[in-house]
């Protein structure tokens, strides 16, 4: 029996997401990224390809992902997890220790008590000051990062030419050498080649980038791979969107020629460390030591 569903229109049960969540850590060694902890997630309650394709009204994300990033700040809120500043999520002791929906929702309904005091509490002092109206703005889920948000959009508003261009500068930035473009080809689906050198070793790449606002789908990855076929040593699909479960368990299917992955988050951070429109600025911080001039 499943946990939790998703459509386009109800919120999913948060505390059957967050016993969903415990239990994905425990399968995968009590530690995991997000990635991995949502693929986790989401292949131990079987969401199919069609709820992963459902998304935000805003189109930020996959609805899935967005409530599982919410179930995650409720275990943490709970103490039942941690992160790092590196994105690994892992469990307490407290959150090992989890195995009934009884549990999971006794933590939320207490974090969800902890959210409505604390508002409770600015709406006081707000009318302690003479102010009449409030405006609640609601936390973001843990680890979400506004830049990339921002950054995706800068993306899907791209032509797609001149995201082929950006795809093949990432590459040429990557290491890769002889990047071409070949997307108004047509052929058959393949944006462009290039070649890796690794130590003594090349292996030529055919790449597809793509600037989807949903979720990519293993469909999406057997029509690449077919295109493949004959032609490259390996296969690179770029996205702005997501990738179902489905479609990461596509691209590394035994016996298949294997296709490496690179979602909008990733492509974020790729974009961040190249240094690719993405400038990062060091804010200075001042402190002032009052008492050490007292010793003058």
């Amino acid at each position: 029996m499943r946990r939790f569903k998703i459509d386009q229109d109800s919120l999913p049960d948060l505390a059957g997401m967050m016993l969903t969540t415990i239990e994905a850590l425990h399968a995968l060694g009590g530690s995991a990224s997000i990635q991995e902890l949502d693929e986790e997630a989401i292949a131990l309650e079987g969401v199919t390809e069609i709820e992963q394709g459902y998304m935000m009204a805003n189109m930020s994300g996959p609805r899935v992902n967005y409530y599982l990033s919410w179930a995650r700040t409720y275990l943490k809120r709970g103490n039942a997890l941690e992160n790092s500043a590196r994105g690994v999520w892992a469990l307490t002791e407290i959150g090992a220790k989890i195995s009934t929906l009884e549990a999971t929702r006794a933590i939320y309904d207490q974090v969800t008590q902890e959210e409505r005091d604390r508002s409770k509490a600015k709406r006081k002092a707000a009318k302690s000051q003479g102010l009449d109206v409030v405006q609640v703005v609601a936390d973001e889920p843990e680890g979400e990062e506004d830049w990339k948000a921002t950054l995706l959009d800068v993306l899907k508003a791209m032509q797609p030419d001149a995201f082929e261009r950006l795809a093949q500068r990432l590459l040429r930035e990557a290491g890769f050498v002889k990047v071409e473009v070949r997307g108004k080809s047509g052929d058959g689906g393949i944006d462009g080649v290039g070649v890796l050198r690794v130590n003594l070793v090349s292996f030529q790449v055919y790449f597809q980038c793509k600037r989807y606002k949903g979720s990519v789908g293993s469909k999406e990855i057997r029509d690449f791979r077919g295109a493949l076929e004959g032609r490259a040593d390996k296969g690179l699909f770029i996205t702005t969107g997501h990738f179902t479960s489905q479609a990461s368990e596509e691209a590394t299917r035994d016996g298949a020629k294997a296709i490496d992955l690179i979602d909008g988050e990733r492509l974020c951070d790729l974009l961040k460390a190249n240094k690719l429109g993405v400038q990062t600025e060091m804010v200075e911080q001042v402190n002032i030591d009052p008492n050490w001039f007292d010793g003058i």
